[in-house]
């Protein structure tokens, strides 16, 4: 049949995925809870701070000692609670800690966490576990003393900034001084209609000598528990890192645990990533970055970037400038943010076709409005795409159909004798000049096709809670009755029936039990991705059905 082997790599696909995670779940890495201290009062005079343990440690020049590297089981607690200062934006809500200026809480308000629950937006960045993830930033140099890491207590003149209407950006201002008369401002600005928000960190060396300083700014997350996930779809949660010689590379949390990663790039990104959602930052372009990796305790991963060391003379500034992007994966948003940073929607392998895919999907979408009858009409477009191909398979299929009897037949007459039986089918196939596998080719053609559709549909944050019509209200939910599991189901078995029976009885039993399988799988997918089953099933059987009663009618006048 036309997706019988579709299917057939797809279960085992499923298969492979099960054992991978419930290995996962019994021998993988446990997190452990991360212990939270209330921040302190941000003072105008900092403390001097010891370099954090969790910072990068890494010498400013090649004549300056790196910091020494913190003692086993040392650790910073997590940012507190206490002092935060709130922004609020038309399409952000975040939560500064002066304890380092860090983001450490930020809700998407385009986002609800649920279609159920529409004013509660989602939480991507968070303080402490589960889901910890927050987005840090320092100066480290070669006297840390007198430098700020990101536990180091800044001010802020405000304790809340909102972006009002008709206003297009707001600045958040935070500072730090040391009794030396160095001193750090941090502005983050942020933009209307924007989740990219600009960090300026400036530091003045009002001290009597020069000072070498580098600036570094990193993502530290635990694993991502989610009770709600799917145990039958994976995405990737983890490391990812953008350089122009080697592309999108991911580094996942195993890869963390083997190895530190440790490298120097130009106008490239680092980010983690998870399903629909990421945080990355983004270096000034044409600037120098050494990317770099680290586990902590607590099950803890960071992934960051520190820049080449700059020394500042007494009296002089410098102005260090980044970006840090905190909301969804809108390809297209992505994309003129920083090159390749589209990319951190993961297709996979199949990149190369699925954004072609989606692009259509997108324009399918402005046209018609709704997501679900934009999985159809492209559905019907890829059908109509491959009809030649498909075509060939079905009459491979119904000239085999009309050899049933004949094949049966020689069954009967050879019994087990498989080598003489399967003599006479090849001689019979030889005659009639039919390629028994000439329903295959078409089919495998199709695959990477669709499978990239199913990492289309199952990636794209533009479908997250998408509703369809009737009881379907949210596309990347499974259908909450099973309706459209069991047309896909019947379909299957209609599928079957239009096809040659396998002469095997035991292939004929499995082959039987195909629909119920599929069935219980596909009771566990996005309502999306089943849609798109069941249309093409659909017009597959409609096609299908035609070719055979064609070349069967033609067969009879032939008689005639």
């Amino acid at each position: 049949m036309d997706n019988l082997r579709l299917f057939l790599f797809f279960a085992l696909a499923l298969v492979l995925l099960l054992i991978y995670q419930a290995w996962q779940a019994d021998y993988g890495p446990a997190s452990r809870p991360v212990p939270t201290e209330a921040a302190g009062e941000a003072t105008g005079i900092a403390p001097a701070p010891a370099i954090a343990p969790d910072a990068p440690q890494v010498a400013v020049a090649p004549e300056v000692p790196a910091p020494a590297v913190a003692a086993p089981g040392a650790h910073t607690e997590a940012p507190g609670t206490q002092d935060l200062i709130e922004v609020e934006t038309d399409v952000l809500r975040l939560h500064i800690s002066p304890r380092g200026g860090t983001l450490i809480a930020a809700w998407l308000k385009d986002y609800p966490v649920s279609p159920d629950r529409p004013q509660g937006p989602f939480q991507l960045l968070k303080p402490e576990p589960p889901n910890l993830f927050l987005a840090q930033s320092g100066v480290i140099g070669s006297e840390p003393e007198k430098l700020p890491t990101h536990d180091a207590l800044f001010a802020a003149s405000a304790p809340r900034y909102t972006l009002s209407p008709g206003q297009d950006a707001l600045t958040v201002e935070l500072s730090w001084t040391h009794d030396s008369g160095v001193e750090v401002i941090k502005r983050y600005r942020f933009e209307r209609g924007s989740y990219l928000v600009h960090l300026t960190q400036e530091v003045r060396n009002g001290a009597d000598a020069p000072l070498a300083v580098r600036t570094y700014n990193q993502i530290q997350r635990t694993e991502l528990y989610d009770p709600e996930a799917s145990s039958f779809i994976y995405t990737y949660t983890g490391g990812v890192y953008y350089s122009p010689e080697d592309k999108y590379e991911k580094v996942s949390f195993d890869d963390m645990r083997s190895r530190k990663l440790e490298r120097k790039v130009t106008d490239g990104w680092i980010a983690m990533i998870q399903h629909y959602f990421l945080t990355a930052w983004i270096p000034e372009s044409g600037t120098v970055q050494t990317f770099y990796t680290n586990v902590l305790p607590d099950g803890r991963y960071v992934i960051g970037k520190y820049s080449e060391p700059l020394t500042l003379a007494p009296g002089a500034s410098h102005a260090f400038e980044t970006r840090v992007f905190v909301g969804p994966k809108l390809q297209d948003t992505l994309a003129s943010v920083a090159p390749g940073l589209d990319l951190a929607v993961d297709y996979g392998w199949l990149t190369v076709l699925a954004q072609p895919i989606f692009w259509l999907l997108a324009k399918i979408h402005s046209l018609v409005g709704n997501w679900g009858w934009s999985i159809i009409i492209l559905t019907v477009l890829i059908k109509l795409a491959f009809y030649k191909l498909s075509e060939t398979s079905y009459k491979s299929m119904a000239n085999m159909r009309k050899l049933t009897p004949r094949l049966q037949a020689l069954k009967d007459r050879y019994g087990d004798d498989k080598q003489r039986l399967n003599q006479a089918m090849m001689d019979m196939y030889k005659k009639e000049k039919i390629n028994p596998l000439g329903g295959c080719l078409p089919i495998l053609v199709q695959i990477p096709v669709f499978i990239a559709l199913y990492w289309v549909l199952l990636e794209s944050v533009e479908l997250r809670h998408a509703p369809f019509a009737l009881w379907i209200d949210n596309l990347s939910a499974p259908d909450p009755y099973f309706v459209l599991p069991l047309i896909m189901g019947v379909s299957m078995y209609v599928q079957q029936k239009l096809n040659p029976p396998p002469p095997d009885p035991i292939q004929a039993k499995v082959f039987m039990a195909l629909p119920f399988v599929f069935t219980v799988f596909f009771a566990f997918f996005p309502a999306g991705l089943v849609l798109y089953w069941v249309v093409n099933n659909l017009l597959s059987i409609a096609q299908q059905w035609h070719i055979t009663r064609n070349i069967e009618r033609a067969a009879a006048n032939a008689k005639h």
